[in-house]
């Protein structure tokens, strides 16, 4: 059997649900794939699976960082394809379960990754922006590095920095670093399995009554516990969906009713995104449901695509 499962899909659609019924019946273990819930103390916003939700099943890559750390996808791809290895190793399913395209297709492909060397380049680039302007490191990248430059727009500093970094570090521009990268044949081979409506407004039902959950379940005591302990809000996971607009609410710019407003409309429009994303894998197994499909009967395709896969 397979002993890889990718399970793929936008927020709110039931990964983890269906990666738990899964892991259960094949001797599994989750591996969350989700670029948020690997913090610390972020449970609510992050709909990060409760101790119940797990019923007994082993997650990994959960808790893993703190709130005021940057976190990248080379960091979780070198964190997450051990735990991969070792779950085989043992003889387990690997259910690598989550909404974070990047992260999910990098860790599958076993990407190879620039390397982030302490050399001082990068804050020498730093400080030519604040000097210079961002202006003249893009003319720089564009002499060197013209495919990624035209990718990147002025707004997008972190990654002109990082682009000219790699190629000043390593004399290797990044359009051939990811071409290179590319031409490398997967290190995994899952089964793919992606979770979709037959009507998107059915999604963006669930996202309602998932925002309306987190409310209630404490979602602004979290954010203001978070704040408490000195995390600023300026961080990159304090910017996440679901804690950012709060973060508002609490400095007197909306009324939480409006931040929930908010958090709804952002999280429908990365769940468009999200879907985007994994349609354009072509390995993609796809349940659908629609108003008469319930968590069994996705359920049981996901069971009879993965015997069909193995047979």
């Amino acid at each position: 059997m397979n002993k890889i499962i990718c399970v793929a899909g936008p927020t709110a659609s039931g990964k983890t649900a269906l990666a738990v019924e899964l892991a259960k019946e094949l001797h599994g273990e989750v591996v969350s794939c989700d670029s948020m819930q690997v913090y610390k103390y972020m449970d609510i916003g992050t709909a990060k699976p409760t101790i119940e939700e797990r019923e007994g099943v082993v997650h990994h890559m959960l808790d893993v960082a703190e709130p005021q750390e940057d976190f990248s996808v080379s960091r979780y791809c070198r964190m997450a394809s051990p735990i991969i290895d070792d779950i085989l190793s043992r003889g387990k399913t690997a259910i690598i379960a989550g909404g974070t395209g990047l992260y999910m297709d990098s860790l599958i492909r076993g990407n190879e990754f620039a390397p982030y060397p302490s050399t001082g380049r990068r804050e020498q680039l730093e400080a030519r922006a604040e000097q210079e302007g961002i202006e003249v490191l893009m003319d720089q990248l564009k002499a060197v590095d013209p495919e990624t430059a035209a990718r990147l727009h002025l707004s997008d500093r972190k990654r002109i920095i990082r682009a000219l970094e790699i190629y000043l570090e390593t004399g290797e521009t990044m359009t051939a670093h990811n071409l290179r990268t590319q031409a490398i044949p997967p290190k995994y081979s899952p089964i793919w399995l992606g979770l979709d409506f037959a009507q998107r407004q059915q999604l963006y039902d669930r996202i309602d009554r998932r925002v309306d959950v987190m409310l209630k379940m404490g979602l602004v005591e979290e954010i203001r516990s978070l704040l408490s302990r000195g995390i600023p809000s300026s961080c990159t996971a304090m910017q996440a969906i679901g804690y950012k607009e709060f973060v508002g609410a609490l400095d007197g710019h909306c009324t939480v009713e409006e931040a929930a407003d908010l958090v709804r409309q952002s999280s429908r429009r990365y769940a468009k995104r999200q879907l985007t994303w994994f349609r354009r894998n072509p390995s993609m197994n796809w349940l659908i449901r629609d108003d008469k499909t319930g968590a069994e009967e996705i359920l049981c395709a996901a069971r009879r695509i993965i015997q069909e896969t193995d047979n």
